[in-house]
């Protein structure tokens, strides 16, 4: 019975150690995870974020007659600095019917090195409410620049009227699923680069280790004759 049971184990110790082998992972599996991981979080991100709208007010500076465009392009891209601030803010915050800490957070006003025109931004999860701040704003800033018209000789003046935007600007969902699986993939790529490694010399060293030699039939003969 021993025997026996000794030849069972012995018989079933490749087929585990086959099914180990089986088992075992790719070295390069951290990159489908992190494709697939990244992926599913972008997704959901997407999906479950509140889409934004922006809508856009343009003012532009004008010289007077005192002054010249370079002058006028100076004062644009100062004005387009305290756009922002409270001091034009606080005047905007009743038009746009929310508080200075929304507008803080979500105008921005930016210029052409080019032109003397200052681009006011506002983003809301209201396509209309993102509307009234930009043109609540860029009123604001106008009425402020013409308090100082005759000391600068440059005068503000509303150029356009930002518009109920129809799409979102934030990225969609199908947008930010491409953005996560890359991002996944990245990482999964650097933790493959990452990873430890059998060099050549040692998987050569490792695989030419000499098996236990056999004794020759003559010397075994021998020492049985004896």
């Amino acid at each position: 019975m021993t025997e026996a049971a000794q030849d069972r184990s012995a018989a079933r110790a490749p087929l585990a150690r086959a099914a180990a082998k089986g088992r075992k992972l790719p070295r390069w599996w951290p990159l489908p995870v992190g494709l697939v991981i990244g992926a599913l979080a972008g997704g959901v991100y997407g999906a479950v974020s509140t889409p934004q709208y922006t809508a856009t007010s343009y003012v532009i500076a004008v010289p007077t007659g005192e002054s010249d465009s370079m002058s006028a392009l100076g004062f644009a891209q100062a004005y387009s600095r305290v756009a922002t601030q409270v001091a034009v803010l606080s005047d905007a915050q009743v038009a746009a019917g929310v508080p200075i800490s929304t507008l803080q957070a979500n105008v921005r006003a930016e210029t052409s090195p080019d032109a003397p025109m200052v681009a006011i931004s506002a983003s809301s999860a209201r396509p209309a409410q993102a509307m009234e701040m930009a043109n609540a704003v860029a009123r604001a800033l106008t009425a402020n620049a013409s308090h100082t018209k005759d000391d600068t000789h440059v005068e503000l003046l509303r150029f356009t009227r930002a518009v109920k935007p129809t799409d979102p600007s934030s990225p969609s969902a199908a947008l930010t699923t491409l953005v996560g699986a890359s991002a996944g993939g990245l990482l999964g790529g650097l933790a493959l680069l990452a990873g430890p490694r059998r060099s050549a010399g040692q998987a050569a060293t490792t695989a030419t280790v000499p098996a236990p030699a056999e004794p020759e039939p003559a010397a075994a003969a021998s020492v049985r004759g004896a």
